[in-house]
């Protein structure tokens, strides 16, 4: 009887500690306002480790949001505010069979046609966005890492900003770039 008590307390102890889990914590200041992402290391170790990657060399301070759609994302940490891109390091592996959603004021990797090429390019979804969940109608999806858990009224702020089609020295014609610069200042670990 011991035994099986001492067990279930253990066993207790360990549904308390995860459903506790709290993961790595970034705070983005923009020129839109505030937010604070929490990351998922749990379900998305590699994608959170190469966003924390970036995070923490200042990759993203100085970058800005280069495209909104209201009603689906506002994507960022690409782009120098002359629509320059940065150069990135290696890209990460897919991680969308984790679980995790696309589901509002979630973040997730932006990426090419390739599941395996997210590098720093991120979105955060402004509604559910059922079809980039995985598996989806191409099969891959979109690795969800984290979600917005501060600053929902700055995504909303971001989203609502009309946008424009622009010219980008390498890309050509951008389309969906916000009229009005949402320039991320710095994107720092919260102790």
């Amino acid at each position: 009887m011991r035994n099986l008590i001492t067990t279930i307390l253990f066993l207790s102890s360990l549904l308390v500690s995860t459903a506790s889990y709290a993961g790595p914590k970034v705070e983005f200041k923009t020129t839109a306002g505030n937010f604070v992402v929490e990351l998922d290391s749990i379900k998305a170790p590699k994608t959170s480790a190469n966003f924390l990657n970036y995070v923490n060399k200042g990759f993203y301070n100085g970058t800005i949001f280069h495209r909104v759609i209201d009603g689906f994302m506002i994507q960022g940490g690409g782009f120098t505010p002359d629509l320059v891109q940065k150069p990135t390091d290696a890209p990460v592996a897919s991680e969308a069979q984790n679980g995790l959603k696309n589901q509002s004021y979630t973040i997730a990797m932006a990426r090419t046609s390739d599941p395996d090429s997210a590098t720093a390019q991120f979105f955060i979804n402004v509604k559910d966005n059922e079809a980039l969940n995985y598996p989806n109608a191409m099969g891959n999806g979109y690795t969800v890492f984290g979600n917005v858990i501060s600053g929902t009224q700055t995504i909303d702020a971001i989203r609502k900003i009309p946008t424009m089609v622009a010219s980008s020295p390498r890309m050509g014609r951008m389309t969906d770039v916000p009229s009005k610069t949402v320039l991320i200042e710095s994107a720092t670990v919260l102790k």
